[in-house]
């Protein structure tokens, strides 16, 4: 026992969890926890600009590096501030500590308490009950060890996601004997972790059986660290692989039986493929609508196995024949090593000629002039460009698809994307929290000029903490993805959706001391993304394609798979 105020609590708690960075804004109801912090040099401090830029941050950190991201704000608006960003890694289930100050508990010298609309006071709890895992509030700063150590806990086990603690001023200020352990006990809160042996035996009698297996792997794959025993079970199988937004980078996408992405813009294969199915193992994916399109006609024909460690999802979209609730990596263990003992690995089948053969038909074809920079050629030369272990995270809309298609991953924690919440402005902050968490290696952000706009005042962040990554704005002057959907489907009525040339984004980034650029040509693009990836300073290219440019394929909203646009000429 250990006599401190709350605030060092809170530190040494997060001293002893390991956490090397917090993303924040500080504040007069969390001053408290920034006074110890300016004596703990173990911890790096990252001022954002804005606190959804902290909370998207952490949220990058964590997704690069498997490990918890935290991010602090103030009491208020700057709690309200972490909304979005607390939502988005709820939504993509990615382990996020959230502090926030609060206003006094109770009176101090007449101060006002909780309840009573003081200054900077918001009901941070009631707001964030549906978007967190759970959330804390200590009365007492005793209660803070257990109540951090708990937190990292519930964050980082099960289905990962986001866990807020709101810190009263009072509390943080207040001396007790503090008491910290390593033992958690949460009763009524015990993630199942390992398959039942009876449903990994009737996974493995349908996939015995299984002329035309295909394999769905979602985030759950990543979260899990399950890539290796994915790729060794999907060899075996001799089945092809295919991934919603947030499995991308699960299984190499270079693989001969990779699909690529599949759902509202997935690939060809993928989307096509999937209806041949008569077995899909599907693992730690939720079966969100965008990527099983119209649910009734969603591998209507196939034997669905579902792993997933939440049994929330088991059967909340599509129904399944064998349902395991289960940790994803024990779960491909335990089928792989049963399917071993009674099956050689397979040889080249009919099914495998014709997954290589669909490929080959419908694989990406580069036309056009160098000086043509299309979404399709850029992503292109930027997978040649960067190392098989760069990062890249995406903003939301167009650029987010283009590279969802056209860019390969080949590792898991190399693609960074907002997925269930489809956050614009999320990548570039995303960036900074993963080349915090992987300063060695280059992270990019793939970004659209309407997106990276909403988080651009951070580029300050990124310049004055000394955090170096690319963003490369595909600067079509729209909102692209809703003009999109306005051009095919509303006449080409652009109702609010034109963003003009404002703002130049190469002065823009020189006025926050970042490097700024402009590309004409391929051959240009190349020498900037090749400059940039090396330089000490954060840059931005600019790089002008035209605002009819498209995504596709694409599936309408309400259609299914089967309803998948290849191209404009067929509406």
């Amino acid at each position: 026992m250990t006599k401190m105020s709350g605030a060092q609590a809170v530190i040494e708690a997060l001293k002893r969890q390991k956490v090397e960075a917090i993303f924040g804004i500080v504040g007069g109801a969390v001053l408290p926890i920034y006074d110890v912090l300016y004596e703990t040099p173990e911890i790096r401090h990252i001022l954002a600009r804005h606190e959804q830029c902290a909370a998207h941050a952490a949220d990058g950190y964590a997704r690069a590096s498997g490990r918890p991201g935290v991010c602090m704000a103030t009491s208020g608006p700057g709690a309200t501030n972490l909304v979005t960003g607390i939502a988005n890694a709820y939504m993509d289930s990615s382990p996020v500590i959230a502090l926030t100050g609060q206003v006094n508990a109770f009176a101090v010298n007449s101060s006002y308490i909780i309840g009573k609309d003081a200054f900077q006071e918001a009901d941070i709890i009631g707001i964030t009950t549906p978007i967190t895992k759970y959330n804390y509030q200590p009365k007492k700063a005793s209660e803070i060890p257990r109540i951090m150590k708990e937190a990292f806990h519930i964050a980082t086990t099960g289905r990962p996601g986001p866990v807020l603690i709101d810190l009263p001023k009072n509390v943080q200020t207040e001396t007790a004997e503090m008491k910290f352990t390593d033992n958690v006990e949460l009763r009524g809160y015990k993630p199942k972790t390992s398959p039942h042996p009876l449903q990994v035996k009737k996974a493995v009698e349908l996939l015995l059986k299984a002329e035309r297996p295909i394999i769905l792997a979602g985030g759950g794959v990543i979260a899990s660290n399950a890539s290796s025993e994915l790729l060794a079970l999907a060899e075996l199988l001799m089945a092809p692989v295919a991934t919603p937004l947030m499995g991308k980078g699960c299984f190499p996408e270079n693989h001969p039986l990779s699909l690529g992405d599949m759902g509202m813009h997935g690939t060809l294969a993928a989307n096509k493929l999937i209806l041949e199915a008569d077995v899909l193992l599907a693992v730690g994916t939720r079966f969100s609508d965008r990527t099983t399109g119209k649910l009734d006609e969603f591998c209507s024909d196939a034997k669905i196995i579902h792993i997933d460690i939440d049994s929330a999802e088991i059967g909340k979209n599509v129904d399944v024949d064998v349902p395991i609730v289960a940790d994803a990596k024990k779960t491909l263990k335990a089928i792989y090593q049963l399917l071993i003992s009674k099956l050689q690995k397979k040889e080249s089948s009919q099914w495998s000629k014709r997954v290589q053969e669909f490929k080959e038909q419908f694989k990406d074809e580069i036309s056009g002039s160098e000086k043509d920079l299309k979404p399709l050629r850029l992503m292109k030369e930027l997978r040649k460009i960067l190392p098989n272990d760069a990062i890249v995270a995406t903003e939301v809309g167009l650029n987010q698809m283009w590279a969802a298609l056209y860019f390969m991953a080949y590792k898991p924690r190399t693609f960074i994307s907002s997925g269930g919440l489809g956050t614009m402005g999320f990548g570039f902050p995303a960036s900074i929290g993963a080349k915090v968490a992987c300063p060695d290696r280059p992270v990019v952000d793939v970004a659209g000029d309407g997106s990276f706009i909403m988080t651009s005042q951070d580029l300050a962040c990124s310049v004055m903490e000394k955090i170096p990554v690319t963003v490369i704005v595909l600067n079509n002057s729209v909102l692209g993805m809703v003009a999109q959907w306005q051009r095919l489907f509303y006449g080409r009525r652009y109702s609010a959706v034109d963003l003009g040339n404002v703002p130049d984004f190469v002065k823009l980034a020189e006025a926050y001391g970042a490097k700024g650029t402009r590309v004409g040509s391929l051959k240009e693009f190349s020498k900037a993304v090749k400059k940039a990836i090396k330089s000490e300073v954060t840059t931005v290219i600019d790089v002008p394609i035209s605002p009819e440019e498209n995504v596709f394929p694409m599936i309408p909203a309400g259609a299914g798979l089967k309803g998948m646009i290849e191209s404009e000429g067929e509406l």
